[in-house]
Order: structure tokens, then C-alpha cells, then sequence
């Protein structure tokens, strides 16, 4: 298999050279081809490099890892975001796989388990060492609703795009939305756009999902059967 041609994204520029001479240890699994100091930088390049594969931290500057990995995973859905921070945060691990990374590593880890987790990568794996995939299997099976980050995510919406949420989660196409609520297609478009960014959200499954789990609708009335797989429908 050809190496993953990687885009490294972390604010600290002695990790980073350190990074890049041990991939450069392995060079038929990593190539790098380009560094980012902030979030902001780490999409520009992505946008520009294309690569394979990005290894984002999270604690950066101008945009941090977590809205990079949301617009990337949006926009180039093809490259592998695997997170690479000393953040142990169980928030940061469930919103990084909720945004569509495809891994969570710890820099804790040592080399020849990284090189094992990457080249599970260049065969289409995710990327998780055991004690990550534990406690994300455990987030899945006992999922923690946090009331005050929801309240606070919703009060950016306005009463219009609260009514779209509210009508994505319970199936509705776009021209049902916009028959609802007697508004156009497109305005109803352009609310789903804004609903995603403001909620860094990568489509209309996990809008949907967001609006059951934050107690929008109730699960009865979700349906994933309605093209929500599309960013906007």
C-alpha cells in the first residue's frame, strides 16, 4: 500500500519536528506533506494539500482541533482526521468521534504502538488504543446528556432554526420543512447550514440525533430513513 501522504496540526513546533523524525523512521507507512500551528491553518492546508490523513491536536490556537476535525470531516469526508492530544477528556474523545474522526490517540503513547494504530489506518481501521475504545464503548452504552452544554448550544439557534431541528429529527425532507413551516426550499438550506455550523454538526443524522439526545424531540419520532445522510438534504 502507498504511505499515507499526512498533514501534521499541533501549536507546539518542537512536538511537531519531533513527530516528523519518527514517521520519517517509517516511510513506506507516512509521508508528511505539509504542518499547521492552528486550527484555522489545518483546513487552509487540508484544503489546499488534500491528503490522507490528518494528526490533529486539540488545545490550538484560532480555531481548535475540534472545529478543524468537524470541517474537514465535512468538507473532504475521504480524509482520515485521528486525533493526537494529551487530552484524556471524555468530552473531547465522544465530540471528536461525534464530528467524524477516525481515531483518538493520546501523545503518551509510545512509537512502535503508534505505528501499529497508523497502519491499521493505511487498511481503512479506525484508531483507537484499548483504554480509549473502552471508554468511548462505555459513553455508547451509558451516554452522559450534558443539560447545560445543550442549553447553551441551543440558545445560538434562533426560534426558526430550532423549528427546522425540531422537523429534520422527526424524518421531514427539505420541501416538507419548507411546506411546514411555509418557507422555501432554499431558506430552509440555508437554516441547515447555519444549524450545522453553529452546532458543529457534519449532517443531518447527527443534527437529528443531537436534537433526540437533547430532548428536542422525543426517540420515538427519529428517522434515519429520510436521506439524512446528506449534509443538507
Amino acid at each position: 500500500m502507498p504511505p499515507l501522504r499526512t498533514l501534521i496540526a499541533d501549536d507546539h513546533s518542537l512536538f511537531r519536528q519531533g513527530l516528523i523524525s519518527l514517521l520519517r523512521t517509517r516511510r513506506d507507512l507516512v509521508t508528511v506533506v505539509g504542518e499547521a500551528s492552528t486550527g484555522r491553518e489545518a483546513m487552509l492546508l487540508t484544503q489546499r494539500l488534500q491528503p490522507d490523513m490528518v494528526l490533529m491536536d486539540i488545545n490550538m490556537p484560532d480555531g481548535d482541533g475540534l472545529h478543524a476535525t468537524a470541517c474537514i470531516c465535512q468538507n473532504w469526508p475521504q480524509i482520515r482526521v485521528v486525533i493526537l492530544t494529551a487530552s484524556e477528556s471524555e468530552q473531547n474523545l465522544y465530540e471528536a468521534v461525534r464530528l467524524g474522526a477516525t481515531g483518538y490517540l493520546l501523545k503518551s503513547l509510545d512509537a512502535d504502538e503508534l505505528f501499529d494504530l497508523l497502519e491499521g489506518i493505511q487498511q481503512g481501521e479506525v484508531a483507537f488504543t484499548r483504554t480509549m475504545a473502552l471508554r468511548l464503548l462505555k459513553g455508547l452504552v451509558h451516554p452522559k446528556v450534558s443539560t447545560v452544554t445543550h442549553e447553551a448550544d441551543e440558545a445560538l439557534l434562533s426560534e426558526r432554526e430550532l423549528d427546522v431541528l425540531r422537523l429534520v429529527a422527526q424524518g421531514f425532507s427539505n420541501p416538507q420543512i419548507a411546506g411546514a413551516l411555509h418557507i422555501t426550499v432554499n431558506t430552509v438550506k440555508a437554516h441547515l447550514k447555519n444549524i450545522l455550523h453553529k452546532l458543529r454538526l457534519a449532517n443531518r443524522t447527527q443534527a437529528a440525533a443531537y436534537a433526540v439526545q437533547s430532548g428536542l424531540v422525543p426517540p420515538p419520532t427519529l428517522n434515519l430513513d429520510n436521506g439524512l445522510n446528506h449534509p443538507l438534504g
